[in-house]
């Protein structure tokens, strides 16, 4: 069996204008790896393409190469089989030129580029071919060449493997050498330049695709926006209402109350903005968040009415089964389900009207509360200061002014008077007032809010005037038409 033995190897790199160097190893891996003792950096070089190293005095030269391969004197060498190096010989390692000669013990390499040269393309010298002609000579030397195949094998699979290089290929891998040769063919990414830009009937097709979906949209936007018509206070173009409560007949626009510029809440306050009419809501409300919208829905339908769901929408709020919070505070169900007679355990629980409401008034019933309030004060034993000014407030808007109803008794004008709901006074009769309450403020007033409440139930907008600058219904509902509000 042949063994291989540490050599000297001068390496003169022709093409990198470099001092020789010399090395001293059993085995000088030449290729792309920086690990390489020969390293040759181009892409048609593979990591570890051939090897050279001695035995028995003479150098072999090892192809590792798969796909670029390497030849000796233009003739190209066997994947993983070993030529004998001689004097004069020339490599050549994908445009890389590996001159040999023998100085003494040592080979020295003299490597030169030739960029335009490929593989198997190189014309061998006179010379070269007297040495190549003297190689195949020493090679017929049954006893020279016997066990160098296995030999170098064993030895370099050793250095493939220190070298990150894959292990042999299977017997069942195809063997046949490749027609395109270069380790380019393998490691190319084509630029920018070379990828085939986007044709232009994507873009044709996408526009197109588009702008059928932006009609589909635009023809289906009502429907899937709204899910019933608008009611037919928003869908006529005409007036009915008299006075007007709104600036304008909506005439089923949708754009008056959804634009870009303002929001919904903003549209229907400017809307509805009269002279008999202003969308004002109660302080409690603006301090707990609501909106016009939390009252009065729309898109329900021809035959839906706003105004109606409004009324509806106090008892269906104001609920104990209602959880949810508005700016952090719960509702409960008011006067514990009943018609609310606003004093308790003798002591008024109505927080009494605002200023703004106040100043709403005639003149004549603020002149009144004012007188009532006087007397009140007059009265040391009647409760405290705000207890009497509530008393005077809450009186001041019930007698004299409010028409009665069938089963209670008042003046001969008709109006209410204190022998309305009181059938005593001393001492005061607080137990007639909370069933007389019923028979004005419930849903059965003169019929007006039949449709939205029922007879027997409470009618929470009766006393609970959410926007008390409405000037049209109260007086003919509620009022004696000479007191005015």
């Amino acid at each position: 069996m042949m063994e291989t033995q540490a050599s000297k190897y001068i390496i003169t790199r022709e093409d990198l204008n470099v001092d020789p160097i010399a090395l001293l190893t059993d085995g000088l891996k030449i290729g792309r790896l920086p690990g390489c003792e020969l390293v040759l950096n181009h892409p048609t070089v593979s990591r570890l393409h051939a090897g050279i190293n001695a035995a028995d005095g003479r150098f072999y030269v090892f192809n590792f190469s798969h796909s670029s391969g390497t030849t000796l004197n233009g003739r190209v060498i066997p994947v993983e089989e070993a030529e004998v190096l001689a004097d004069g010989d020339a490599l050549q390692i994908g445009p890389f030129i590996l001159h040999a000669q023998r100085q003494g013990d040592a080979l020295n390499l003299r490597v030169s580029l030739q960029v335009a040269v490929k593989i198997g393309e190189v014309e061998a010298r006179d010379d070269i071919h007297a040495a190549s002609t003297r190689a195949v000579e020493a090679k017929q030397d049954a006893r020279l060449m016997s066990g160098i195949s296995d030999s170098l094998s064993v030895f370099w699979e050793k250095r493939k493997r220190e070298a990150g290089k894959m292990q042999r290929l299977s017997a069942l891998r195809p063997q046949a050498p490749s027609r395109v040769l270069g380790k380019a063919r393998f490691n190319w990414t084509p630029t920018r330049d070379l990828v085939r830009p986007w044709p232009v009937s994507v873009f044709v097709w996408g526009v197109i695709v588009v702008g059928l979906l932006s009609v589909v949209a635009a023809v289906g936007y009502t429907k899937a926006f709204s899910p019933a018509p608008l009611s037919g206070a928003h869908a006529r173009a005409t007036a009915q209402v008299a006075p007007a409560i709104a600036v304008r007949p909506n005439a089923n626009s949708c754009t008056t109350c959804h634009t870009l510029k303002s929001g919904m809440e903003s549209n229907c306050a400017a809307c509805h903005q009269t002279e008999a009419f202003a969308a004002t809501i109660t302080k409690p409300h603006v301090d707990a968040g609501i909106t016009c919208v939390n009252c009065h829905a729309e898109h329900r339908g021809v035959e839906f009415s706003p105004a109606a769901d409004g009324v509806q929408a106090c008892a269906s709020c104001h609920d104990d089964a209602n959880h949810q919070l508005y700016r952090g505070k719960p509702v409960k169900t008011p006067h514990g389900g009943t018609f609310g007679y606003p004093v308790a355990n003798g002591k008024w629980v109505w927080a009494g009207l605002d200023q703004a409401e106040w100043a709403r008034k005639p003149p004549g019933v603020r002149e009144a509360l004012g007188r009532m309030e006087d007397a009140a004060h007059r009265q040391p034993t009647a409760g405290d200061a705000a207890d009497r000014q509530r008393s005077a407030q809450f009186h001041i808007l019930h007698l004299h002014r409010v028409k009665t109803v069938e089963g209670l008794r008042g003046n001969k004008d008709g109006e209410m008077s204190c022998s309305s709901c009181h059938q005593s006074f001393a001492p005061i009769d607080r137990i007639t007032p909370r069933t007389t309450c019923a028979s004005c403020h419930n849903g059965n007033r003169a019929g007006r809010f039949q449709s939205v409440v029922a007879g027997d139930q409470p009618n929470c907008v009766s006393c609970h005037v959410q926007h008390f600058k409405d000037a049209r219904p109260w007086a003919s509902l509620f009022l004696d038409g000479a007191r005015g509000q």
